[in-house]
């Protein structure tokens, strides 16, 4: 059985037109199914709590999946599969999983799977990337803005990203802070942020911890610290491509315990939702996630399918 959980309104709704799609597949197939469209905040979490079989399809952007999964907390039996609607899709391109309807759909049948780790704070699971201080700020600003819906229109999910960034750049003040990795502390100065990275990318398709590999039991930590803000403008546009972490004033980490507190109270995010802030505990949960479609199949039986 196959269960839906459908952001209508994700990708300013994209959602539902992809939902469209897949319905005419589902028909084509003759499958059997259950669709859930989400109504309100956490609602995807509540479908997924009562879900104990089968596989639950995503149709949704970063914040549907992060709901999804922290129903999933206990049933990890359960498989996941995603086809993207969102603004960003991250989660979605760390594991190489079809931009297009129909090919992540056939990647899905076709019963590729991936295990993944998971990333825990208190009662919270994040998939892709916990960013604390300058990071949270941003997600913060970026939820609350009032351009967010028509970036989104306009498939410019990266540029409100972009424009928040240099709106909590002018204000901003760094935090000194104490970080306690597995079994090492170290205190440090003027910190910007710190990205706690289960897979690399964030904001849509920034490389803030290039090397994070989402299933090797490690987290990939990027800090920024002692840097003025010309000389964080300047090196900004390097995340694009991953070639910030060159920098002297970028400083990159592993481990799978995370302990931050810090000067002042620095806000948290997971996967662009905000869930709290400094001091936080941060631990990896191995292979804690099957996930359906991670690589595009071989054959292309649904392609032929007209779709109007």
């Amino acid at each position: 059985m196959y269960h839906f959980i459908v952001n209508k309104v994700s990708g300013n709704g994209r959602g539902l037109a992809i939902w469209k799609d897949v319905e005419k597949i589902l028909a084509h197939k003759q499958l059997n199914y259950r669709v859930f469209f989400t109504s309100y905040p956490l609602h995807a979490t509540e479908i997924s709590k009562e879900i104990k079989n089968g596989v639950i399809i995503v149709i949704g952007g970063d914040g549907t999946i992060h709901e999804v999964i922290n129903g999933l907390k206990t049933s990890k039996n359960i498989p996941m599969g995603i086809i993207a609607a969102g603004s960003g899709n991250d989660f979605a391109r760390a594991l190489n999983i079809p931009m297009n309807t129909v090919e992540a759909f056939e990647s899905i049948l076709a019963g590729t799977e991936r295990t993944v780790d998971i990333g825990r704070i208190g009662d919270k699971s994040c998939a892709t990337v916990i960013g604390i201080g300058f990071d949270g700020k941003v997600a913060q600003t970026v939820n609350a803005s009032k351009t967010k819906k028509w970036m989104r229109f306009l498939r410019l999910g990266r540029m409100s990203y972009i424009i928040s960034v240099f709106k909590v750049l002018f204000n901003y003040k760094p935090a000194n802070i104490s970080i306690k990795i597995d079994d090492q502390t170290e205190e440090m100065t003027d910190v910007w942020l710190v990205a706690v990275a289960n897979f690399p990318y964030y904001a849509g398709g920034m490389a803030i911890c290039p090397n994070a590999n989402g299933n090797d039991g490690y987290f990939e930590l990027c800090v920024v610290h002692g840097m003025s803000k010309l000389q964080f403008i300047r090196t900004f546009p390097g995340v694009f491509k991953g070639k910030h972490i060159s920098h002297p004033s970028i400083k990159m980490l592993t481990g799978k315990q995370i302990e931050i507190s810090s000067s002042s109270a620095m806000i948290v995010h997971g996967d662009g939702e905000i869930i709290g802030q400094t001091p936080i505990k941060i631990n990896i949960e191995e292979k804690a996630l099957r996930v359906m479609g991670t690589s595009p199949p071989k054959s292309k039986i649904l392609m032929e399918l007209p779709f109007s």
